[in-house]
């Protein structure tokens, strides 16, 4: 039973899969974090006096590449919590095929459900 050199199991990649939750944490904290750093700027240019839409311009451009630059943390953390999903997703649906294919027997739970009829519409079922 030496796991040194077997690969990980597909309940594994199950494990290591982040949450939901937690990637749109990641993706509102690099969001907030971006509108931040364009609200710091356009304050600062505000505070030199820039009128009100140059001052916003100016803090646009400028807040696109020190963003790039300053919340390159934030921005691999939320690339790798979308990679870890697409690719567990992917697994996942790997798993399924091969399931639906016939290479593995199915689940006894799924082979007992009875079929569900098809819904109407609900503008031709009001007719």
């Amino acid at each position: 039973m030496s796991s040194q050199g077997d690969p990980p199991a597909p309940d594994s990649a199950e494990l290591r899969r982040p949450s939901p939750g937690q990637t749109l944490g990641a993706m509102w904290l690099y969001t907030v974090l971006r509108f931040g750093l364009f609200l710091a700027l356009w304050g600062l240019l505000w505070l030199a006096r820039v009128p009100g839409l140059l001052a916003a311009t100016i803090a646009l451009v400028l807040s696109i590449p020190l963003s790039y630059i300053l919340l390159r943390k934030q921005r691999a953390r939320l690339a790798a919590n979308l990679e870890a999903r697409v690719t567990a997703r992917q697994a996942h649906r790997h798993d399924l095929d091969s399931q639906l294919a016939g290479e593995q027997n199915p689940p006894p739970e799924d082979a007992a459900r009875p079929a569900r009829p098809k819904r109407r519409s609900g503008r031709s079922a009001q007719q």
